[in-house]
């Protein structure tokens, strides 16, 4: 086989899977903004989504700056070399890595080192199977941290939350699927695409969920009973009223995709891989004597356009000085603060700093190397590129989960007197405790949109603790434009809390037993 070519092709592979989203998830997500309410929060985020999708087209770059842990699924005809294939997928990774379309996030699990060109133990997956055909087909799956961390497994007989007992038959499947999604909240950058895995042991359940993820949105279920179950699952889980971003609203889910193996009778798994509305997911066909590309998949139909005039109104009215958008600069005072409240939509001009799982770490044990008095803190991981000058660029830089924070923030924003917290899928009561004692805000930004933020950050100022590696260490950013909800307040309010309730009341409307 030739190397060159087939190295070329995994690169492209690596390429189109961050930057180009398929055509089957562009029509899941057109459909999702036809069903959604004007005017209303999630109707601006799935607005900013769509003008994102378009941004990371028109400039090749990450659609979310978290590329996240690659898994390749290769079949091969038999006597390809299949380590050959690894081999060109390493260089390319490396390639990619160094060209800004991934972002660096191998780490070494008991140091914490980057290697900082995706490569280590166990980074990518790559999966072979052999099979009959003559040429190779080859997928890849970019699943970002946010949705990893919502997967979930269900050991059953169980007791759920709002849907009482779930047995082992397939109603008992039906409440832990339901359940799947209600947990999710929107810390998994709903509205989101799920994955299912009935049976199998622990590892391998979670395997066939992920697996149901190569699957198209489209396609349908051979198995009747899969089918019907994966139909009821979307006809009803938009009405727990989650929504994009968890902001509320009417589509909560885009796709559910369900497959079934065998179990040893003393276990029943049930096993859900929860993707992100960022479902970067591409695969082609490959010539086995030449390595080059020979058709690409989930690219049938035509590519639709979401960047619609009136997506790109409402983004604009909500980042380009519209009456009702309150615009901060740091240092914010206290009394600024707390005139904010849950639902506002202001605009940041001026410094934030990123900082994630190490910053925080490490500043609940140390001082700040800057003065973040009045400050806000992006929870941020970006992409970044060097020019030949030696100055830093962002490629990508989109919220990360926040919850992961908790612990610290609180007790962080009291130490040093940061004002703001900007992230996705909000935090829990002890950062909300802090928020009301100190005079603090959380501002929820759209998870997923890497280029739209970026596009917001009009210069890199500098960087601190680089040693934690370029998605970990603390970016000096100039911003402008920057735009953000209020979803927690300083006067004990919180719209994930009040989501999650509301939520949690209408999942147990679906208790009811429907699955002889």
């Amino acid at each position: 086989m030739n190397m060159e070519k087939l190295q070329e092709s995994m690169y492209q592979l690596i390429v189109e899977t961050s930057t180009n989203l398929p055509k089957d998830v562009r029509r899941a997500i057109k459909t999702a903004k036809a069903r959604e309410s004007a005017g209303t929060r999630s109707a601006m985020s799935l607005a900013t989504i769509s003008n994102n999708i378009k941004m990371a087209d028109d400039k090749v770059s990450p659609i979310c700056q978290d590329t996240g842990l690659p898994t390749f699924k290769i079949k091969t005809p038999v006597g390809v070399n299949q380590l050959q294939i690894k081999e060109a997928i390493y260089a390319a990774m490396k390639e990619a890595t160094n060209d800004g379309k991934l972002r660096p996030n191998s780490v070494d699990s008991l140091t914490g080192a980057n290697s900082g060109d995706n490569l280590g133990l166990g980074t990518p997956v790559i999966k072979f199977e052999q099979w009959e055909k003559d040429y190779i087909d080859a997928r890849l799956i970019l699943k970002g941290g946010g949705c990893e961390n919502k997967n979930i497994q269900y050991s059953l007989p169980c007791e759920l939350d709002g849907l009482g007992r779930a047995g082992r038959d397939l109603d008992g499947i039906r409440k832990c699927i339901m359940h799947s999604v209600y947990q999710a909240q929107g810390q998994g950058c709903s509205a989101g695409f799920i994955g299912v895995g009935i049976g199998g042991d622990r590892s391998s359940g979670y395997d066939l969920a992920k697996e149901q993820l190569f699957r198209s949105v489209e396609d349908t279920n051979s198995n009747d009973d899969l089918r019907k179950l994966e139909e009821y699952v979307m006809d009803n889980a938009n009405e727990l009223g989650i929504g994009t971003m968890g902001f509320g609203g009417e589509t909560t889910l885009l796709g559910c995709k369900v497959g079934v193996m065998n179990r040893i009778p003393a276990s029943f798994f049930v096993s859900v891989a929860y993707n992100c509305w960022a479902f970067r997911r591409l695969g082609f066909k490959l010539d086995a004597d030449t390595g080059s590309v020979q058709e690409w998949l989930y690219q049938e139909g035509e590519l639709v356009d979401l960047s619609e005039n009136t997506a790109q109104q409402e983004t604009a009215a909500a980042s380009q000085g519209d009456s009702d958008v309150i615009t901060l600069q740091a240092p914010i005072t206290e009394e600024k603060i707390r005139s904010l409240k849950v639902g506002d939509v202001v605009r940041i001009d001026g410094r934030m700093y990123t900082g994630r799982d190490a910053i925080h770490k490490h500043l609940s044990d140390n001082e700040s190397p800057v003065d973040l008095d009045g400050q806000v803190i992006y929870h941020c991981g970006p992409v970044m590129m060097k020019d030949e000058g030696g100055s830093w660029h962002v490629k990508a830089a989109g919220p990360t989960t926040s919850i992961r924070e908790e612990p610290y923030q609180g007790d962080i924003m009291k130490k040093f007197g940061i004002r703001a917290v900007i992230g996705k899928g909000g935090m829990g009561p002890k950062t909300l405790e802090a928020l009301g004692e100190h005079g603090g805000v959380y501002l929820n930004a759209i998870g997923g949109a890497a280029q739209y933020y970026a596009d917001c950050i009009k210069s890199v100022e500098g960087v601190d603790f680089m040693e934690f590696g370029i998605p970990e260490a603390m970016w000096h950013l100039e911003v402008e434009g920057f735009t953000a909800v209020v979803t927690m307040d300083s006067h004990g309010n919180s719209l994930h809390k009040d989501i999650d309730k509301s939520s949690l009341e209408k999942l147990s409307q679906f208790k009811e037993k429907v699955f002889s």
